[in-house]
């Protein structure tokens, strides 16, 4: 298995882990990540979340109890989720899902500072597609 970077390090273990909601990845290096299913879910690196360009996220809510129901394995360089509430258009590399790992701290802060800014709650229902928490993809 590769990622995407050269010497950058590769999983040598996925488990899911259903009841905690939290996919362990175990890479290379000796690194070793518990990543939450709503971090993911609410970082997934598909369009659908992330837009087309800067300033283009469409802020998740709602996700806190996000199941992964699928984690389908894509070439040697990364995985697809599929999660309980029909999202499974991002395509996680081996590179993502270690930044994600790595970082989850900070990417937990940015999440509260932008869910606080937008002045909606982490539980909040999410926004039907083109309404006014972002946009949707075929509306241009």
């Amino acid at each position: 298995m590769a990622g995407l970077k050269a010497g950058a390090p590769t999983p040598q273990a996925l488990t899911v882990h259903e009841t905690s909601r939290v996919l362990e990845v175990g890479f290379s290096d000796g690194a070793t990540f518990r990543i939450p299913f709503e971090l993911m879910r609410v970082y997934s690196p598909s369009a659908e979340v992330q837009g087309h360009g800067p300033g283009q996220e469409v802020l998740q809510t709602g996700k806190r109890d996000v199941a992964l129901v699928n984690l389908e394995p894509v070439g040697n360089y990364a995985v697809k989720p599929t999660f309980s509430d029909g999202h499974d258009s991002g395509i996680f590399t081996w590179d993502y899902l270690y930044e994600l790992g790595q970082q989850q701290e900070a990417l937990w802060a940015q999440y509260t500072e932008r869910l606080a800014a937008a002045g909606v709650e982490r539980d909040a229902p999410m926004l039907p597609k083109g309404g006014a928490g972002g946009h949707g993809c075929g509306s241009h």
